[in-house]
């Protein structure tokens, strides 16, 4: 007999909430191995490509020196950003503390004591407790990115293995599933990818130009800061203007310069995150907005910070194979953004 519709979907909930609970608590694996797919859906036309006119291991060497290229050229762009912001507020600590002083008359004025609070939470267990956590969090970091590495090396090697393994299974359908729906997830990654270059680098130009015609300090930092955060969906770009304002505190000498900077920031980062980018990914990248938001949050407590960042892209594949089957083909119209939905109906 077969299953009724409220078992399946109770059995769907059970499932979900099972790897959800198993992602959690594995993250140390699941998590480097959903990053190296990423990569590997990115940079395999380029391996294809390098191995159809060299020997497979030489190709691979090539593919992982871009790599490792990239991401060092993108963290030192980072540091040297943060670096330069993080000494210049280091060095203007004495109006840091005025601003602080004048804060904590005001609070206090108010009946809010910030001594004491200060003095509860705020002491050097406190702050040797958290000079231990960073310290934790470079080591596992370090060893998050040998592990990612190492499962790219591997997915590399194997992917002609495995496609030709998933045509020879004995159920076509499956096999159709699979082939289809990891090809169509690869070319999203690839378009999320270089979309989300394309307005981290307007972003970062945008910010640039106007921390420079304002007359902020350090124009190019906070334009390189801004291109680095917005590859962090909805949390980066907040950021990315909330460090800013921050600095304008010390800068400008009313309070209305320092509203203006930030809501001036917030008003460059809707625009290209709510007006350009949808339509320069159009129907390829069509979701909906409140399973983009859903996907950060999820991922985010899941995973933390990385999670962030992976969250939209394991949407994007969960509903992109969900696309590819009649049975699940109605969450991918459900959940997907309105070009998707009119694309759907045309399929059978």
């Amino acid at each position: 007999m077969a299953p009724s519709l409220e078992a399946k979907v109770g059995l769907a909930i059970v499932a979900a909430v099972a790897v959800a609970f198993a992602a959690y608590e594995a993250s140390s694996v699941f998590a480097p191995l959903a990053l190296a797919l990423f990569i590997i859906a990115i940079v395999w036309p380029l391996q294809r490509w390098l191995q159809a006119r060299m020997p497979k291991l030489v190709a691979l060497a090539i593919t992982l020196i871009v790599i490792v290229a990239v991401g060092l050229a993108f963290a030192s762009l980072v540091v040297w950003g943060f670096g330069r912001v993080g000494r210049a507020v280091v060095s203007d600590a004495a109006r840091y503390q005025a601003l602080y002083d004048n804060l904590v008359a005001w609070l206090d004025s108010h009946g809010i004591s910030v001594a004491g609070l200060w003095a509860e939470h705020f002491n050097v267990r406190w702050a040797v407790s958290k000079a231990q956590y960073i310290t934790g969090r470079i080591n596992s970091t370090l060893a998050f990115w040998l592990i990612t590495l190492t499962y790219v090396i591997l997915g590399l090697l194997e992917v002609d293995d495995i496609g030709r393994k998933v045509q020879a299974l004995g159920n076509r359908d499956a096999a159709r599933v699979i082939a289809d729906g990891s090809a169509a997830t690869a070319v999203k990654f690839r378009k999320y990818l270089l979309v989300r270059t394309q307005m981290s680098v307007l972003t970062g130009l945008f910010v640039g130009l106007f921390a420079l015609v304002t007359g902020l300090q350090f124009a190019a930092e906070w334009g390189v800061i801004a291109f680095a955060l917005n590859y962090i969906p909805f949390i980066g770009p907040f950021i990315a203007t909330l460090f800013p304002t921050l600095l304008a505190m010390t800068q400008f000498d009313t309070w209305q310069g320092v509203v203006g900077i930030f809501i001036c920031l917030n008003i460059i980062q809707f625009a290209i995150g709510s007006y350009v980018e949808p339509r320069l990914s159009g129907s390829v990248l069509s979701i909906s907005p409140f399973v983009v938001l859903f996907a950060i949050f999820f991922w985010t407590f899941l995973w933390g910070l990385f999670g962030t960042f992976i969250g939209v892209p394991i949407a994007l594949a969960i509903l992109t194979f969900c696309e590819q089957h009649p049975a699940s083909r109605w969450l991918a119209v459900l959940l997907g953004g309105p070009l998707q939905a009119e694309n759907q109906r045309a399929k059978p």
